[in-house]
């Protein structure tokens, strides 16, 4: 699924970098297409986030990526 975010994300980010040439950077266009990347890219971060974090064991203690200094 990441991959897939990505591959449009960046399509995203090529058709919106068109647009901006066209129709300029304040253009209802340019908005739009900014706003629809802005919502893939924070679905990725979501994604990827949850992700990283079913890679802990609910059984180990996770303090702010510190688990093998706060360990004691």
């Amino acid at each position: 699924m990441l991959s897939e975010l990505e591959a449009r994300i960046n399509q995203l980010r090529n058709e919106l970098t068109q647009i901006v040439e066209v129709t300029g950077l304040n253009s209802p266009d340019t908005i739009y297409f900014s706003q629809k990347l802005d919502e893939f890219i924070l679905i990725y971060q979501k994604v990827n986030a949850n992700s990283r974090l079913s890679e802990y064991s609910l059984s180990e203690p996770i303090l702010f990526g510190c688990n093998k200094i706060c360990k004691k």
